[in-house]
């Protein structure tokens, strides 16, 4: 891989699993994992990856990725999930998610495909995806959300 790509892929990392407001809190961290940028870089980094800014858990606006099909995407999987889902529980770190069977491994890739804030992975059987999460308040949130779905 080029640098520019290396740097880019660090880059939709970052913004994925930090909340990063700023061009100057997005060079800190890149120099933190060994890249050394310029803010004109970043800036054409930021054009090239298309990013944007939403309001982020925290209330303030963040980088997030562009996906113009986001809403569509993101609607398929919402139904994929309505039609999957029969309950979920959060256990600690995991939240148990109970599918029709046969079904968990196309709920555990729309689960993944939607990107949640706080996702580690998922593991699917035939009727149950565990999805780990990076703490017990985002696996009680992730439970709540599948139960909204299911609603």
């Amino acid at each position: 891989m080029s640098v520019r790509k290396d740097r880019q892929s660090m880059i939709r990392e970052l913004i994925r699993n930090d909340q990063i407001s700023t061009q100057d809190e997005l060079i800190q961290k890149l120099r933190e994992k060994g890249f050394e940028v310029t803010q004109a870089t970043v800036s054409r980094d930021i054009k090239d990856l298309k990013l944007i800014k939403k309001v982020g858990e925290s209330g303030k606006s963040v980088y997030c990725l562009n996906n113009d099909d986001s809403d569509m995407v993101s609607s398929r999987y919402n139904a994929i999930l309505a039609e999957a889902l029969v309950s979920s529980e959060a256990a600690g770190h995991i939240c148990a998610v109970k599918t029709h069977s046969g079904m968990a491994n196309a709920a555990a890739v729309a689960i993944e495909a939607m990107e949640w804030d706080g996702l580690v992975g998922t593991i699917a059987g035939d009727d149950t995806v565990f999805v780990l999460c990076r703490d017990e308040a985002g696996a009680a949130k992730f439970a709540e959300t599948m139960s909204g779905i299911l609603s």
